[in-house]
């Protein structure tokens, strides 16, 4: 805060100080409304030491303690503690329910919460804009709102309890005469399965100066309650430790101990939200263990967000082995929600939203997602959303939801309905942008789904369209689920049409790979039984493929008018080039 120190701010010192000897572990920090108008709001940050350690996490309501130690009539300095703090009377609060510290009479301006445990990083972030310590940005808001949509999952979260493996299962089973006449068969299969209610994590990359470290702070000091136990760690010291960890674990155990599941539990242990600051990897021995490491993390429950330089794509780029270290990104780009904090805004200086065009699962963050894009890809400012009709061939294709050049539908509004290749042409004329929501996964018993649905694909991609969707399942699994994928591979690696597995590649790992390499594609479904021919094979092959490119950034960016690339000249010129092209296409 600016300006000269009040009266309260000075006290606040004082009691602090007063209260380092006690013994209570907890902390919290109470936003007091103050009746003074140079400081509409007061911060007291109430620290209890334990054996003169600082204790982080809290056991017990933080705003009841604070507000009972605030106002205790043994206190110096007045009739009670608030008296100490604003001059000797508490007259301008009153305490809530719960405990907390409320004005009696909205006298201040701004935002003011009663439960500062309620307080999520938007919150945060408003009031640090209020207090003249941020200036309000769009873009900035726009990532913190994902923060938001992240801290409300987590407020309904609960991590699953911890179990460590025993150091038994951890060991290779022995094939020899005597370990099979005294039993030692193979160890039970260790469970590696995600937790489906496991929260998306997040992954913010951008260049220095991009206010990394201080998302990250809004975030981790504004985690809700229930979170009880959370880490946060500079990458690089984490794997030093990971690393000192799995020698300690080998020199006990023998090298032969798969080491990394018994210390991804012990650092389970301490967090159910790891927060990593500068992830990076630069080291052939991190890129060895880091897909298993951060799997095992959250097949134990832990939340990951982290932030970085580089977009997970360029990690580790021309590193030793790389091909690796390429399931660990596979591993981020579908577990983590990948969020670009560099600013680029188009000619209306409307920020481009900072996540890709395509989310999964159907969490709260996918509504704010398709929300962003739909605002951004629209014109609502000018064109306020409404519902709108074209006739196709003398029939009604309704628009639920249009803005400018960009319309929304719900899946089962454009592909549940007995829509047609006409229909797909006719809008991809008029629109030049879609908002598809609540895109399913569809597998063999949903073939006529998929099959409108990919017909709709290759009309967008034909009319250089944009496209945003929100799935329940990754992009890469909308047609084929794993256990058909897993039993395609087996097929195919049977018959020598695919490549035997590299270690480490999972079948998540294969599917990934098939949207980027078309060959590829073609081979796995060969092996499959779940298609009638290569006409649809190569159909469902290209349509994985074309997904990936329109998902990529020169596709989503080109015709947007942003200023890096020229502006409202750039998108005009692009949409010349579009009417031409559906001049050729009649």
């Amino acid at each position: 805060m600016s300006g000269p120190m009040s009266p309260n701010r000075a006290r606040s010192s004082s009691w602090q100080e007063r209260l380092q000897g006690g013994r209570t572990a907890w902390s919290s920090t109470v936003t007091i409304p103050s009746p003074s108008s140079t400081h509409s709001n007061q911060i007291l940050q109430a620290r209890y030491w334990y054996d003169g350690q600082y204790v982080h996490n809290a056991k017990e309501d933080a705003a009841e303690v604070a507000f009972r130690t605030l106002t205790n009539s043994t206190s110096p300095g007045g009739v009670g503690g608030i008296g100490g703090l604003s001059g000797g009377n508490a007259s301008g609060y009153s305490a809530g329910m719960s405990g907390a510290l409320s004005p009696v009479s909205p006298s201040t301006s701004g935002p003011v919460w009663a439960n500062p445990e309620t307080r999520g990083p938007l919150d945060e972030y408003d009031q640090r804009v209020h207090d003249g310590r941020l200036k309000d940005d769009d873009h900035q808001r726009g990532i913190v709102q994902n923060l938001q949509d992240l801290h409300h999952m987590l407020a309904e979260y609960h991590p699953p309890k911890v179990v460590h493996p025993t150091i038994s299962s951890l060991k290779p089973h022995s094939n020899s005469l005597l370990g099979s006449l005294f039993g030692r068969g193979p160890p039970k299969k260790l469970a590696t399965q995600i937790p489906p209610n496991l929260p998306k994590g997040l992954y913010m990359y951008g260049d220095v100066g991009s206010g990394k470290t201080m998302l990250m702070d809004m975030f981790y000091d504004t985690l809700p309650p229930n979170i009880t136990s959370k880490t946060r760690v500079h990458f690089h010291s984490f794997m030093q430790d990971v690393h000192h960890r799995l020698h300690i674990m080998k020199m006990e155990h023998g090298d032969d101990l798969d080491a990394i599941l018994y210390v991804a539990a012990d650092i389970a242990e301490k967090g159910s939200v790891l927060c990593f600051d500068e992830f990076q990897c630069t080291d052939v021995a991190d890129a060895m263990i880091l897909r298993r490491l951060l799997e095992a993390l959250m097949t134990h429950g832990v939340v990951l967000v982290t932030t970085s330089n580089r977009h997970p794509t360029d990690l580790y780029k021309n590193g030793i082995q790389r091909s690796s270290f390429i399931p660990c990104i596979n591993l981020l780009l579908t577990r983590l929600r990948v969020l670009n904090l560099d600013s680029h805004t188009d000619y209306r200086k409307i920020p481009r939203p900072p996540s890709g065009v395509y989310h999964h699962p159907l969490d709260r963050a996918a509504t704010s997602h398709a929300e962003k894009w739909f605002r951004f890809l629209g014109d609502p400012d000018h064109d306020p959303v409404h519902a709108a009709v074209h006739t196709v061939w003398g029939r009604d294709v309704e628009v639920p939801k249009a803005s400018g050049k960009c319309a929304w539908f719900t899946f089962e509004e454009l592909i549940g309905r007995a829509t047609g290749a006409a229909d797909y042409l006719e809008l991809c004329r008029r629109y030049g942008a879609f908002v598809v929501t609540g895109v399913p996964g569809m597998s063999y018993r949903e073939r006529d789904l998929a099959r409108r649905f990919i017909t709709f694909i290759d009309a967008v991609y034909e009319s250089h369209a944009k496209l945003v969707l929100t799935s329940a399942v990754p992009l890469y699994q909308l047609f084929m689920s794993p256990t058909e994928v897993g039993a395609a591979l087996e097929k195919g690696r049977e018959s020598g049409a695919v490549g035997q597995e590299v270690e480490g590649e999972g079948v998540d790992d294969t599917m990934r790979l098939m949207m980027d390499d078309l060959g590829l594609s073609m081979q796995m479904l060969k092996s499959s039984s779940i298609f009638s021919g290569d006409e649809e094979r190569f159909a469902f092959s290209r349509a994985l493929s074309r997904l990936s490119e329109m998902g990529g950034r020169e596709w989503v960016e080109r015709g947007l008018g942003l200023e890096r690339r020229g502006g409202r000249g750039e998108k005009e010129g692009w949409e010349r080039v579009r009417s031409r092209r559906f001049e050729d296409m009649m």
